[in-house]
Order: structure tokens, then C-alpha cells, then sequence
């Protein structure tokens, strides 16, 4: 087992309108280190209402626990949204047993929510809102973090629509069965994680797999691959997985802070022409790159390493 631990980094300075500007440099530079080392990183202090965090997932166990037929009355449209907006179970093949509840942003003009339970459309738009700010709120900390010009990332990313709350039930791993989902890096820009006492995060680092321990008090934090796109392999994008326990259920959810789908992706000057050095990506506009992940839902292939990475636009110099 790893040796270390996954930060814990305190935001409050950056929450407190009177806060110093020295303590604030200190965030900054732990969640420098953090992008560095592991790109994987919790948060504490982060404003959100420890009330709201457990309402929330308290709802979600209420809508899984409805019978199939309640829950695929908010199955996702054909020809809807990618990735598909509302119920989906993962098919009967893949390794990853689980199933979830997408819900995107309300500025995407397309929004699904249960009629049960009841109060879950007001919980969770408030929710999206709490992640949304945090979103804007760790974009900025991590533009300066890569000493990009004030509000690179925000001028770039300032189309909310494309953000999704996401909340999933992992079903309990049989003995007969891998209880570990395949590794995988995020393809966004920052996720937000929530997950129960029963754990289950892990995060790889060095050849190692290091579990995250679940807190009522934190939110895991990481970086996807359109940071790493960006920032040409400055920050990368973390490995990580959900490891399945056996004989419970595992429940969490997380908020993806995306990108719109018409964005073109591709190194930035900074990181490339500007210092001398050559793009490690070809550009594509993300709604591609969301498109030819999400076929793992629709056509799974027959081998872990045939998903798509971010390496499919990857340059050989």
C-alpha cells in the first residue's frame, strides 16, 4: 500500500471577502503542489452546507432504491443529449455494475428530474449551483496555478451548459466477480466527487493504487483531460478508479465542470510556441471527444484498452 496521502487543502481564504492575500498564496501553492504530484486533491471549508451534502445523497439512495419501472420513467431521450441526460445502468457486460442519474445544468435547456422522491429537482439545482461557483471558483485558482494571464480559463470556459451532476449507485461485488472498475481519467475540466462512508475512491500514483477515504466534511477534486489538453502535460489528468465492495452498496455523485461542446481544444501559446516547445495534441472540439467516450455506453468494447484516452489525439514528435 501507498505511503501517502492525498492532500486535504482548506478554501476558506478564498470564501472570506476580508481574507489576507498571504494566506491565499499558501491555497494557491498547495494546490499547485496537488495538480503536480497527483492532480487528485480534497477540499475543506468549501462553503457548500454539510445539510445539503447529505440531503442529497440521502435523495439519491431514495430514487435507486425505486423499482426499475419508476426509474426508467426519466430514461434519456433517443437521439438526446451526449452524454445521455437521465437514468442509465451500465450494460450487462461491463465491468463497472453500476447505475446513475445524469442531470445536466439548468442552462442547457434540457434538465430530467425524477418526480420521486419529491423535493429532489429543488436539492439538486441548488447543489448544481453550490459546485458551479466552486467550479468557477477552482478554475481561476487553477489558471493562475499555471501562471496563465487573470482569467485564461474563465475568457475560454464561460459556457455553463455543459455541466452535468451525476449520482451513482455501485452495485456490491460478488465473489465470483472483479470488484474494481476499469482505470480511468476524466475527460473534462474539474470533477467534484461526494461519496458515502462506504469509500471506494482510488487514485493511482506511481504504480500504486492510494484509496481515498470518504468525509462528510470534504469533496475530492480533480483534474480532467482538457486541463492536461490545455496546459500541454503540465497538469494531467489523474488515473483513478471505484473499487466495489462486497456485499454493500457504494453511492456517491459528482459534478463535472465541462467544457461546451462547439470549444476547440488544443495546447495553448503559453505552453507551446511561446516557451519553444511542441503541442503534445492535435486540437478537436470537445463535443468529438465526449461523443467517442460515451460510446463505451451504447457499443462497449471487448477490451479495457480499447476505450478512448486523450492519447487518440496525441502527437508523436
Amino acid at each position: 500500500m501507498a505511503s501517502f496521502d492525498i492532500p486535504t487543502i482548506c478554501v476558506s481564504p478564498f470564501l472570506i471577502s476580508q481574507e489576507d492575500e498571504d494566506r491565499k498564496k499558501k491555497v494557491m501553492e498547495r494546490i499547485r503542489e496537488a495538480c503536480v504530484k497527483y492532480s487528485f486533491f480534497q477540499i475543506e471549508n468549501h462553503g457548500i452546507p454539510l445539510e445539503l451534502l447529505n440531503r442529497a445523497m440521502d435523495l439519491y439512495k431514495i430514487f435507486f432504491d425505486c423499482s426499475d419501472e419508476d426509474k426508467l420513467l426519466v430514461s434519456p431521450k433517443p437521439g438526446g443529449t451526449v452524454p445521455p441526460a437521465g437514468y442509465l445502468k451500465s450494460p450487462q457486460h461491463s465491468d463497472e455494475k453500476n447505475e446513475h442519474l445524469l442531470i445536466l445544468n439548468a442552462s442547457s435547456g434540457v434538465s430530467v428530474y425524477p418526480k420521486n422522491p419529491p423535493q429532489f429537482k429543488q436539492v439538486l439545482e441548488e447543489m448544481i449551483s453550490h459546485f458551479t461557483k466552486l467550479g468557477v471558483l477552482l478554475e481561476s485558482i487553477i489558471s493562475e496555478c499555471l501562471g496563465l494571464p487573470p482569467n485564461t480559463l474563465a475568457k475560454f470556459n464561460n459556457d455553463r451548459s455543459w455541466d452535468f451532476l451525476i449520482g451513482l449507485h455501485y452495485f456490491p461485488a460478488t465473489e465470483a466477480e472483479d470488484n474494481g472498475k476499469s482505470a480511468h481519467e476524466d475527460g473534462n475540466c474539474i470533477t467534484f466527487v461526494y461519496q458515502d462512508e462506504v469509500g471506494g475512491l482510488e487514485v493511482k500514483k506511481d504504480g500504486q493504487w492510494i484509496p481515498i477515504a470518504p468525509s462528510k466534511h470534504k469533496l475530492v477534486v480533480n483534474i480532467g483531460d482538457v486541463i492536461q489538453a490545455l496546459s500541454n502535460n503540465k497538469f494531467k489528468s489523474a488515473t483513478h478508479r471505484v473499487v466495489r465492495p462486497r456485499g454493500k452498496s457504494r453511492y456517491s455523485y459528482a459534478f463535472y465542470y465541462n467544457l461546451q461542446g462547439n470549444k476547440w481544444v488544443e495546447p495553448l501559446p503559453q505552453f507551446t510556441k511561446e516557451i519553444g516547445e511542441s503541442a503534445k495534441y492535435k486540437g478537436f472540439f470537445y463535443k468529438e471527444y465526449v461523443q467517442l467516450r460515451a460510446r463505451k455506453w451504447t457499443h462497449p468494447p471487448s477490451r479495457p484498452e480499447d476505450l478512448i484516452h486523450l492519447t487518440h489525439y496525441s502527437i508523436s514528435n
